[in-house]
């Protein structure tokens, strides 16, 4: 009978091959679905108070995600939660630059046959 490796902690087997990377995973504010922290925009509040967008994910502040679904980003600035994730009020002038970004993400092939598929045909 072959003898299995052991590990100096617990006596399981030792792992063969390098360890999966870790990919670290975010909700969204606005439907809570989980997804890798890449694929979801933040949005941060800096520590001057001033809400912005951060493209890379490591700007210092409070920082909220939003998925790429037009729906999303509808439901996150006309409701307070984006303002409620931020631990701030939005003034208008920061809710409409995030309008404008959010003007700029196309719809997703899913989105769009859910959008059809939910509409009552026109007599």
């Amino acid at each position: 009978m072959p003898q299995q490796e052991t590990s100096k902690k617990g006596g399981k087997a030792s792992r063969r091959g390098p360890r999966p990377r870790h990919i670290p995973q975010r909700t969204c504010v606005a439907c809570r679905e989980h997804d890798d922290k890449r694929s979801l925009t933040r949005i941060v509040r800096t520590p001057e108070g001033t809400v912005e967008i951060d493209p890379t994910g490591k700007r210092n502040g409070r920082g909220a995600y939003l998925c790429e679904r037009p729906t999303c980003w509808e439901r996150a600035l006309s409701t307070p939660i984006l303002a409620r994730a931020l631990n701030t009020s939005l003034s208008d002038e920061t809710l409409f630059a995030l309008r404008e970004f959010a003007a700029g993400l196309s719809e997703s092939p899913a989105d769009a046959a859910q959008a059809v598929n939910s509409k009552e045909p026109t007599p």
